[in-house]
């Protein structure tokens, strides 16, 4: 049965979309095929909240899809446009197990009945409505007035009330009596600031300059730069929008290019040229030939016209507004009860894991703690990107190594909040002291003394992984800039416990495998793949995988023989003698793990075969060609290396990563921190004390 909701408010400007991206949230976490449903959109231009949920969420059907009719039919023949809505919304609810329906907003209907219609929508549909209710401007009296009115509205059209969420909020959360739970969401003025492409679009204009990722910044204020260079420096303010004409940018242009990327100056959010005037060739050729970070729109409107329209603009979800979109995701989950919400809706967890459901699942468990993760490659602009999308989220709190005045200039040009974030040099003078002084006494007996550490330390990766051990920091992922030999060699001349190794996360279609070790020991002995396996049950254990392990081979059972195959057989039998408890099947066949009639012909009395959850390889290279293997033909996510077998966590990036993926492993590296464990890699104290760890 599909499951839904429809998010409704009274008025305009409620801040609606908020709470409809934070329910395909909070439902993408439960089950594993979330639509979003608009029942009524403009005519001849695609919706963006659709478009911004399709993104964001990866929704792969057509834009058609998750829309209904046009306010053009609704006033043409209200009734007519119902059936139509409810027809589509029913053909997307049997391909969905769960669909979010955001309802019209009082731009096109305008009338006093537009909350009526919404209210009889929903109950044609048969969903319960969460009732949004503005708080801007109200006092709690005018407020819970607003609340008694839309609800009796709602139920004099027979639809549910789920629950009711006052938006815009000042103050302190608001409470009043209702029969249904309450939420209340602070005002956050980013969400109402437009961003670049925002502008761009009311302007009728086009980039001239800059990167097309500037188009999602947020533009804070807006400014006519009607004056001379020296009093718009002196008059800007951070992330401001500068109009200008075109005929003066020559003399102007420049200089706000250049203010924007210097120390000490406000950074902009873009420059608009009014007149749609050419530069001056000259100028022209000069600017081209830069790497200009800002965007530069030219629009064909005049000044006047151009400021009228810029600002009457109030900021959008786009999918370009990733930003928009994490402050968006984080007030919703930090003030509305989701658990709640879901227990009204009678959602219960599905047994299936999508990649998405598992990419959530890590955020939450980040997010429940805010560990304290050092980034060592604080200049990289991919770092950067990922630490803002962290910081907005409150996965993470961080630290970012390199020189403070330029992260600080280049994240102003980047358009990114890192307010938050903590900036610190590996020269620093007494943490350079303190730290050699550590790693001389970690390594005095390779013959490290204090004045070679000296050195030694102000390289990011050691000053990242002392951060570490001394406690300054929890864990440390690295890896974007640098090999994997240079990011991870400290972690295992100080953090090492015994055998390091690692794992990958495979996630399928609609579950979610763990593969070791692929990535670290080339050819490990009986002993080491036993130990491998147990770090592996525990990491599996500790993301939600309940640990079967199958140790593979080219043979299944008693079939084969060989120095390979009884390598694997000797591993499985110190896995059952240290750990009676992890089931284990091993040496066996891939196909025998993980397919169950295989396994019947082949294992038929096996607990693990057929139903294998984690894959331990015999050597690193049938480890290394398995996940590439599964993760290209099968179109599996792989997430990882995920190392095992270090005191704190420690992983490393891909030097080709996306902002994405330095996101999730940072939420990973989180997440392995335990208070109460020596190996945050083995899961838990609990599950490692049962047995010594094999070495």
């Amino acid at each position: 049965m599909t499951r839904a909701v429809y998010v409704a408010a009274a008025e305009a400007a409620s801040n609606k979309g908020t709470i409809a991206l934070g329910m395909v949230d909070l439902l993408s976490r439960q089950v594993g095929t979330v639509g979003v449903f608009r029942p009524v959109v403009r005519a001849g231009r695609e919706d963006n909240l659709v478009n911004t949920v399709r993104s964001r969420f990866q929704l792969g059907s057509p834009y058609e899809t998750y829309t209904g009719v046009t306010y053009d039919d609704v006033h043409a023949d209200a009734d007519r446009a119902a059936g139509d809505i409810v027809a589509r919304y029913r053909a997307l609810a049997g391909r969905c197990d769960a669909v979010v329906v955001v309802g019209t907003d009082y731009t096109d209907v305008g009338a006093p009945t537009e909350f009526e219609f919404n209210a009889r929508l929903a109950a044609d549909l048969g969903t319960p409505v969460l009732n949004v209710v503005s708080g801007r401007g109200r006092t709690v009296a005018e407020i819970a007035a607003a609340v008694e009115l839309s609800s009796r509205q709602l139920a004099q059209h027979h639809a549910q009330e789920l629950a009711v969420v006052v938006t815009r909020a000042a103050g302190e959360p608001v409470a009043i009596p209702h029969p249904t739970p309450v939420f209340t969401l602070p005002e956050d003025p980013s969400l109402r600031a437009p961003t670049v492409a925002d502008l761009l679009d009311a302007c009728d204009g086009r980039l001239f300059l800059g990167e097309r990722e500037g188009l999602g910044r947020e533009a804070s204020a807006l400014m006519v730069g009607a004056m001379s260079l020296p009093n718009i420096l002196d008059r800007y303010t951070e992330g401001a929008a500068v109009i200008i004409p075109s005929d003066r940018a020559a003399a102007l242009l420049p200089g706000l290019i250049a203010a924007h990327a210097a120390p000490g100056f406000p950074a902009l959010s873009a420059v608009i040229m009014t007149g749609g005037a050419d530069l001056p060739v000259p100028v022209d050729r000069l600017l081209h030939s830069m790497a200009v970070p800002l965007p530069v729109i030219v629009t064909e409107h005049d000044t006047f016209d151009t400021a009228t329209r810029l600002s009457a603009v109030e900021g959008q979800f786009t999918p370009q507004a990733g930003g928009k979109i994490d402050t968006a995701l984080r007030l919703f989950a930090e003030h509305v009860d989701g658990r709640l919400l879901l227990d009204r809706l009678a959602i219960a967890k599905t047994d299936v894991v999508t990649p998405l459901m598992f990419e959530y699942e890590l955020l939450d468990r980040a997010r429940a703690r805010r560990r304290h993760i050092v980034l060592p490659e604080g200049e990289e602009p991919r770092v950067l990107r990922a630490a803002d999308v962290l910081l907005r989220r409150g996965v993470a709190r961080l630290t970012l190594l390199g020189d403070e005045a330029r992260i600080r200039a280049q994240a102003a040009q980047l358009g990114l909040d890192l307010d938050e974030a903590r900036v610190l040099s590996p020269f620093d003078g007494e943490l350079r002291e303190r730290f050699a002084h550590e790693y001389a006494a970690v390594r005095a007996h390779r013959g490290m003394t204090v004045e070679l550490a000296r050195d030694t330390v102000t390289d990011v990766s050691y000053f990242g992984t002392l951060m570490v051990h001394t406690g300054m920091a929890d864990g440390m992922v690295s890896g974007a800039a640098h090999t994997t030999a240079h990011t991870i060699r400290p972690a295992f001349e100080i953090l090492r416990l015994g055998l390091v190794s690692s794992v990958f996360f495979m996630c399928l279609a609609d579950r979610v495998l763990v593969y070791g070790d692929c990535a670290v020991n080339p050819d490990p002995s009986a002993e080491q793949l036993a130990d491998i396996a147990i770090s592996s049950a525990g990491t599996a254990a500790l993301f939600g995988v309940d640990p079967r392990i199958a140790m593979l081979s080219y043979s299944t059972g008693t079939s084969g023989a060989g120095a390979d195959v009884d390598k694997v057989r000797a591993a499985t039998g110190l896995i059952r003698e240290l750990r009676p408890d992890l089931p284990v099947e091993g040496p066996i066949q891939y196909d025998a793990a993980v397919d169950p009639g295989v396994a019947r012909t082949k294992m038929p009395d096996s607990q693990v075969a057929g139903r294998a959850t984690v894959f331990v390889v015999p050597d690193l290279n049938t480890g290394n060609n398995l996940y590439k293997a599964v993760q290209r033909s099968a179109g599996a996510v792989a997430v990882g290396p995920v190392l095992q077998g270090l005191r704190k966590p420690v992983n490393d990036l891909s030097r080709g990563a996306t902002v994405a993926d330095i996101v999730t492993t940072v939420a990973i590296t989180a997440a392995q921190v335990h208070d109460d464990a020596p190996d945050p890699g083995r899961a838990d104290g609990a599950l490692r004390a049962q047995a010594p760890v094999v070495r």
